[in-house]
């Protein structure tokens, strides 16, 4: 799918999109409950429809309707030989391994290759640790073992995701347990989306330190409500704002703990100037926040290793675009420069990379260039209305 813009101002009034984010966390919780459970203001993205996939692998009862979602878990974790489709989303994968190892009976995980390349090595050696099946290829891996309550030390500095999977196993589990987590900690917000949803069913979770979590034996309950806007797909929206438009974004959360909400500080920095950003603990972010930074004045991004690990090389992604486009960045150590520059659609189409936050970081700047960008196709992934939403606004783009 191409999308082909011509430059445009956007203005109206938009929601952002149900945070993908949490829903997984809701979904999963759901199925840890004691009773049926509706969740409205679902999004149905592809990474969301993955996480809804494997619940119902694992047997429990999910039903759609509109945007509400009904889960009854009475049938959860006991199916036999359950295989879990996890697609491309790197969310599902990590959240239901820890689960898939609490059966004792073998499971296998398939999707992507690209899914596959991505790190597992925390979940491989835990297994390794504890003599469990962890056998990996190309777009699968399949694991048997018996996971227990108890201690478990798990890096800081990796994908929060492993954490957020672990605690969901413990609260399966059902008796007491606890997670130290060896320093740096990066991503804690997400760790805390995790915390707070599953408290919304009752659970028992909370940091007695910086660095340890206590996850008491709970008896969830059932819990109904609804889904809050995703502040990482409104950053996208925001980003038409710094370039001129003018849009209202509605549907999101003033108390919001998504660590993404701090999109909006980083904006202003680099609206005003050329600041230097660590992005660590909001490595989504680092698209757009180079997009905005090739508008303005150019920007300094630390803590960008972790791009390399996304659906795409983030930071290679973007440079590859940028670069059609008369512009680029520069790699250091653990760090992108992005140059002050003169971007020109100069009749290169450019590579979506089957990454939706390409993708959707490359639109806001072709609103300004013009041009087209393959493989648009890639935004279902996460915000799969973004191109009907950008054109209620006026974007100025046709899709192919």
């Amino acid at each position: 799918m191409i999308a082909r813009f011509k430059p445009c101002v956007l203005r109206g009034n938009i929601d952002a999109p149900p945070s993908k984010s949490m829903a997984h966390r809701y979904l999963i919780g759901a199925a840890l409950s004691g009773g049926k459970c509706v969740l409205s203001g679902v999004d149905y993205s592809e990474d969301v429809l993955a996480s809804i996939d494997c619940l119902k692998a694992l047997g429990a009862s999910v039903t759609a309707e509109g945007d509400r979602v009904t889960v009854d878990p009475r049938g959860f974790m006991r199916s036999e030989s359950p295989v879990l489709k996890c697609r491309e989303s790197g969310s599902t994968l990590r959240f239901f391994i820890p689960l898939a190892l609490c059966l004792g009976k073998e499971v296998r995980l398939c999707g992507s290759e690209r899914l596959f390349e991505r790190p597992l090595e925390v979940y491989e050696e835990m297994c390794r640790d504890k003599g469990f099946t962890f056998n990996k290829d190309k777009g699968s891996v399949t694991l048997c073992g018996r996971l227990e309550s108890g201690g478990y030390k798990i890096r800081g500095d990796i994908s929060s995701q492993f954490i957020s999977g672990l605690i969901f196993a413990l609260i399966y589990l059902g008796e007491s347990s606890y997670i130290e987590i060896l320093p740096p900690f990066e991503s804690r917000g997400y760790i805390d989306l995790t915390i707070s949803a599953l408290r919304s069913f009752g659970a028992d979770i909370r940091f007695t330190d910086e660095y340890r979590i206590e996850i008491k034996a709970s008896e969830l309950r059932a819990f109904s409500g609804r889904i809050e806007g995703d502040y990482s797909n409104a950053a996208f929206l925001d980003a038409f704002n710094r370039i001129g438009s003018e849009i209202s974004i509605g549907n999101l959360n003033l108390r919001s703990l998504q660590g993404d909400k701090v999109y909006a500080e980083y904006f202003d920095q680099i609206s005003d100037g050329a600041p230097t950003i660590d992005i660590s603990d909001c490595p989504d972010l680092g698209p757009v926040l180079f997009a905005l930074a090739a508008l303005k004045n150019g920007a300094v991004f630390t803590g960008t290793d972790r791009l390399k690990a996304k659906e795409s090389d983030r930071g290679a992604a973007m440079d590859e675009e940028l670069r059609k486009l008369g512009g680029g960045l520069i790699f250091g150590d653990n760090k992108i420069t992005v140059p002050k520059q003169e971007l020109r659609y100069n009749g290169k189409t450019l590579c979506g990379h089957n990454d939706h936050r390409i993708v959707m970081a490359m639109s806001v700047v072709l609103s300004k260039t013009g041009g087209a960008i393959d493989g648009a196709q890639a935004v279902r992934k996460s915000y799969p209305g973004f191109f009907d939403d950008i054109k209620t606004l006026g974007a100025e783009v046709e899709i192919e």
